[in-house]
């Protein structure tokens, strides 16, 4: 009854952030490994194969949540939803980084978890592959900014269409680039 938690989109200009909790099959999954370091088409498969398998809960933070109580408070947030939408209680939660939601049950904070646990590994693959599912969508409705390819981080081309076209309220306004836009 080991969970592993990890989350997706903290450092994203646009869009929710997002945590995802997993408690692996007893006999494993084959390939996990950090999400960063897959190919988006093996994240694709295990995200399936994991979702098939295992116990796994996903929970957001919305941008209104990250504005209001900054990008950390709403990353802890989205890990407590993520746990709470497993349905039962852990034994003991690793979460990938170096901080911890106050939570009832026993926790440990690993920095590099993803890398090093394959619950956190399976968790880190949910938690991307939701989020860039969301900002693919969105990307339909503000076509402009390429969030179908940039998943709402400041590239140039999202700065750009920022500029000239200002925030939408899927934008993170307490984040420097798009409050700056709102001067303007």
């Amino acid at each position: 009854m080991i969970v592993g938690v990890d989350e997706a989109g903290r450092g994203p200009l646009a869009g929710p952030v997002v945590a995802a909790a997993v408690l692996l099959c007893p006999e494993g999954i084959p390939g996990l490994d950090d999400s960063k370091k897959l190919s988006a088409k093996r994240r694709a498969e295990l995200d399936i194969e994991i979702k098939a398998r295992c116990r796994w809960g996903v929970g957001e933070a919305s941008v209104a949540e990250i504005d209001g109580i900054n990008i950390l408070q709403a990353t802890l947030l989205a890990m407590t939803r993520a746990v709470d939408a497993l349905g039962f209680e852990p034994v003991e939660v690793l979460v990938d980084g170096n901080r911890l939601p106050r939570w009832r049950y026993t926790a440990r904070a690993i920095v590099g978890g993803d890398a090093l646990h394959p619950c956190i590994s399976a968790a880190s693959i949910v938690a991307k592959q939701h989020r860039d599912r969301y900002m693919v969508t969105a990307a339909r409705e503000f076509p402009h900014f390429g969030w179908d390819t940039n998943m709402g981080y400041g590239t140039a081309r999202h700065l750009a269409a920022l500029r000239q076209h200002g925030p939408t309220p899927l934008h993170r306004t307490s984040f420097a680039p798009v409050a700056q836009m709102q001067l303007v």
